[in-house]
């Protein structure tokens, strides 16, 4: 498989192909250098989540959040990005990328930029987050940076 890029850039958002090193042990992706990127957006913290095939994880944006997603496999994934930033040169664009295993790839969702994600490969996948926000704040005690559009049924974000 080979790094899909569908319509136009989104201001903002990287798409960064991943190299991978092998060797007779297996391979080694890197996906966070902090000589690499904007210094800004070190990440406050890291997970990781399983999505099954066929399902999707989203539509949703960040009002301050910058994500950084690695989706490296063992699935593939089409995540559909769309530019909800009035003040942004590409607002209203829409952006597909298809990763992951056989390409894969960090992606950095910046602020206002709804996003979402389908496993379309045959098997589970995990995706690796290292966003620049920590999850409800310092220990757990803040708001949640999340504007979610999933449960609206006339909402225009509709992942494919």
């Amino acid at each position: 498989m080979e790094l899909r890029v569908q319509g136009a850039a989104i201001a903002g958002v990287e798409v960064l192909p991943s190299r991978v090193f092998r060797d007779p042990r297996g391979w080694l992706i890197e996906i966070f250098r902090r000589d690499e990127g904007d210094p800004r957006l070190l990440p406050a913290m890291g997970y990781v989540s399983m999505t099954r095939p066929g399902m999707a994880r989203g539509p949703h944006e960040h009002a301050e959040q910058t994500d950084r997603f690695f989706f490296g496999g063992p699935s593939v994934f089409r995540l559909t990005m769309w530019d909800n930033r009035a003040d942004s040169p590409t607002f209203q664009g829409k952006m597909v990328v298809e990763c992951g295993s056989g390409a894969p790839a960090v992606v950095v969702i910046p602020p206002g930029v709804v996003h979402a994600y389908r496993n379309i490969g045959a098997v589970e996948g995990l995706v690796f987050n290292c966003p620049d926000r920590l999850y409800a704040g310092e220990k757990k005690k803040g708001p949640v940076d999340e504007i979610r559009h999933e449960d609206d049924p006339d909402s225009p974000f509709q992942p494919e």
